[in-house]
Order: structure tokens, then C-alpha cells, then sequence
């Protein structure tokens, strides 16, 4: 038999088990997996190891933020995504305030859908005027938002008597509640505290965002959720106070789940000491912590106590970060890490020995696509989408904004230096990137609906 495509020859590596075989492609899925496949175009992957495509479960693609919108839109960010090894993301939806919840969702669709090179799912945000819609939980979940965005900071903050209430119409539908887990009155106080004594720079953004506190808050979910009798997952797990809890609850069979994200794994609270604009750039919230905290995160994913890597990529242009120079509270939040979490992973993780590699694939591939509801993706298997991804664990890049493709005039990974880089990307049986070379185009990515049996 001779399959559209067969990759040839690579090292499959999956969350579970490394070993050589051809993959065959019929269409746009995994038609089978084993030796001495033919095809009608052959991809010789000898010496490369072959993947799941990554599965990136929280990113903000021209996300409206206070009076700044994400820097990436939906193509710039799925080709940068697509560039880094990533085939699956999942944005967010946040409806107006008189705004259905299914309407909201039909509207972003409409802003990403001619646009995104990969597929991609929506995140439900459920913020304080969403309360009094909870009865259109189950219309979001049947319309594809299987999973809702909960916080517990900004204006979007929930009170623990609201948090309940949607945790519960959320277990309802039986989605997945993602949680920003934050003090928000202890962090307001804080900010407060610190501007009025003119400690107005970036260092002083981690000092109002204690560790202890993040901790709390997460615990606080832990009990919620149990209390509701739901699932919940952390999102942008900093500290070990947070991850303590977490692992805690796992081993009182608890479902909870928890991230961490790239900026928390390679770079320290140092980064906000730096001069001007530069102490700004990395400002992201819960911050970037000390090399304890850094230290920690790395255990928990090698131990199992953190499950998944994501990115938060939410990148502003430098000039907007710069608005912020004189209140750090007003500098914009976020990151772009999407195109480089793949590959960062691998040499600060696996090469350094934090993880083997099947443990990586969990981490960016496996388990972010199990946890968020994408049946057809993540895994190596006869009949899943066909999304993967050739790596070459020799190839050397020194990030930069020269050899980085996010829509944004800075990296926090400046200089930073990689063994081990993406060479092709396939979605669903199409090449998109061909030896690093983007070959993709927008709207060939689609919405997939996800729901949890």
C-alpha cells in the first residue's frame, strides 16, 4: 500500500516510549505507523526524532488588554507557533457585557478563522458580569468552548462566592475550568503601598506579587473545586507554594492540574532590575520569580507535580511596555514565548537532564491535548490528526528577534542559546514549515469543537 505521505526513518518519541518506524498519512490523518513504509512523497526524518505536534492550551492572540491589543494576530502568531513546532493552541473569548456567550464566541471565530495556519480552540472567560449568564454554560460547551477562563485578578476577578457558582455550572456541562489564581486584595494593597512610598520601577512588579500568595490562592481553588465536585487546572504556575498545593492534591486523588510557562523556566526576577525599557519588557503577571522558585518548577515537571508547559504569549511592542516606565503597575503584561517553547524545553530540560524526552512530549504535546479536550491530537496513533513535527536535537539557534518570527520588536530570550530545533511541521498531512522555511498560509487552520466525554 502507498500512503500520501510517509515520514521515513525518524525516532518517534511519544510521552510513553522512543523507538524507529516509518509513519504513513492518508489525508489529514495517521493512516498507520510501522516499518518499511512506501508513500507518494516520502520524508526521509534519519537522525531526527519525530513528535507529536506541539499543543500550546493558553496563548492571547490579538487579545484586547485595557487600551492595548496583543501584538501577534491570529497569523503572525500561529506562524510563529507553526515555526516553533506548535500545531494546536487555545485563545480566549471574553464576552461584552450584554453579550451572549455563543455571539461573543461567533464573533472571535470571526476575527481568527481566515487567519490561523494551525487549528485552534476558544477558552470561555467567565468574569463578574458573566455570573448572572451562567445558564448559558451549557450553549458555550455545545457551540466547542469546552473549558471556561476563571480569575482571580483584575476586573475580571471573581469573588470565592462566584468562583463557586461557576465552578459548579461548569461541572454541569462537565468542561474544564482554567484558573488565573492570584490575591488580588493582597496584591492591590501591595501596589499601592509600594507607588505611594516612589517605588515606581519594574523591580518593585514581583515584590507585590508574592509567592506566599499565589500559594493561597491556589489552594483556595483546590477547595472550591472539591467542594463543587469539579476538575479545575492552573494556569502559569510560578512558585512552589502553588506547586505544593497542587501536588498535594493530586495525592488526595484530587483532578487538579497545574503549568508553568517558558519565561518562569529560563529566566529570574533579575530581569527587572535591568535599565529603562529592558526591566519593563518581561513584566508578565504572576511575575517571573527568584532562581529558587526557577529551581522548584523544574523539579515539579520532572516529578509530575506540574503537568504541562504552556506560554501565556501575550506580546506588546517595547513603546507600549515604555508606557508604564513611571508606574510599573500600568505597564502592559506579557510575553511572546510560542514559537520558542518547543525547543527551549528540550535543551534546558532534556539536554540538562530535568527530563527525558517521552517526559518533554507529555509536557508540550501529550498531556496538553488530553487535558484541554483534543481528542484527534497529540499522540502517534492510527487515526489521530496528522500533526508532527521532525526535530533536530543537533541544530543550534541563538534566539533573537533576527531568528524569531513573533509580531514584536524584543524577546525575553535575547541571545539565549538552543540545541535542538524544529525542521518541519505537519498539520493535519500538510507540510507547513519545510526545513525552518514557513510554507504554510492563513485559513487553512480550523476551530475544533472540544467537549470531554
Amino acid at each position: 500500500m502507498s500512503f500520501d505521505l510517509v515520514i521515513k526513518d525518524g525516532t518517534l518519541v511519544t510521552a510513553t516510549s522512543t523507538y524507529q518506524a516509518d509513519i504513513g498519512i492518508e489525508g489529514e490523518s495517521i493512516a498507520a505507523v510501522g516499518q518499511n513504509l512506501a508513500g507518494d512523497e516520502e520524508v526521509d526524518a534519519a537522525g531526527k526524532l519525530v513528535i507529536p505536534g506541539a499543543v500550546d492550551i493558553h496563548v492571547h492572540m490579538q487579545m484586547p488588554i485595557g487600551d492595548f491589543i496583543s501584538a501577534d494576530d491570529f497569523f503572525t502568531g500561529t506562524k510563529a507557533a507553526a515555526l516553533g513546532g506548535t500545531t494546536s493552541i487555545v485563545d480566549f473569548v471574553e464576552p461584552g457585557a450584554q453579550q451572549n456567550m455563543v455571539d461573543a464566541l461567533n464573533e472571535r471565530r470571526a476575527l481568527a478563522d481566515a487567519r490561523v495556519v494551525i487549528d485552534y480552540g476558544l477558552h470561555m472567560t467567565i468574569g463578574p458580569q458573566e455570573i448572572a449568564k451562567l445558564d448559558q454554560v451549557p450553549a458555550a460547551y455545545d457551540a466547542g468552548c469546552g473549558s471556561f477562563k476563571l480569575y482571580m485578578a483584575y476586573g475580571l476577578r471573581l469573588e470565592d462566592g462566584q468562583l463557586l457558582r461557576a465552578f459548579e455550572a461548569i461541572r454541569e456541562v462537565n468542561g474544564l475550568p482554567v484558573v488565573h489564581a492570584e490575591n488580588w486584595d493582597v496584591i492591590s494593597t501591595l501596589m499601592a503601598r509600594n507607588l505611594a512610598a516612589g517605588n515606581i520601577s519594574p523591580h518593585w512588579h514581583p515584590r507585590s506579587r508574592p509567592a506566599l500568595f499565589e500559594g493561597e490562592a491556589v489552594s483556595r481553588v483546590v477547595k472550591l473545586a472539591s467542594y463543587a465536585g469539579t476538575r479545575a487546572h492552573i494556569f502559569h504556575v510560578t512558585c512552589d507554594d502553588a506547586v505544593q498545593e497542587i501536588a498535594d492534591a493530586r495525592r488526595r486523588g484530587l483532578p487538579i492540574s497545574g503549568e508553568t510557562c517558558p519565561q518562569y523556566l529560563l529566566l529570574t526576577q533579575d530581569v527587572y532590575d535591568a535599565p529603562g525599557v529592558e526591566g519593563a519588557l518581561p513584566v508578565c503577571s504572576p511575575p517571573i520569580r527568584s532562581q529558587e522558585e526557577q529551581d522548584a518548577l523544574w523539579r515539579a515537571l520532572g516529578d509530575g507535580s506540574l503537568q504541562v508547559v504552556t506560554t501565556d504569549h501575550c506580546p506588546f511592542s517595547s513603546s507600549e511596555k515604555r508606557t508604564g516606565l513611571h508606574d510599573f503597575s500600568k505597564i502592559p503584561g506579557g510575553v511572546p514565548s510560542v514559537e520558542s517553547r518547543l525547543a527551549a524545553i528540550y535543551t534546558f530540560g532534556v539536554r540538562r537532564g530535568r527530563l527525558t524526552a517521552n517526559q518533554w512530549v507529555a509536557a508540550c504535546c501529550t498531556t496538553p491535548a488530553e487535558l484541554a479536550g483534543f481528542a484527534r491530537k497529540g499522540k502517534i496513533l492510527a487515526g489521530y490528526d496528522a500533526d508532527l513535527v521532525i526535530f533536530d536535537p543537533e541544530k543550534g539557534i541563538t534566539l533573537s528577534t533576527q531568528t524569531l518570527h513573533e509580531n514584536v520588536d524584543w524577546t525575553p530570550y535575547d541571545q539565549i542559546e538552543l540545541r535542538g530545533w524544529p525542521e518541519t511541521t505537519i498539520s493535519r498531512g500538510k507540510i507547513i514549515v519545510e526545513e525552518g522555511e514557513f510554507r504554510g498560509q492563513a485559513g487553512q487552520g480550523r476551530f475544533v469543537a472540544r467537549r470531554f466525554a
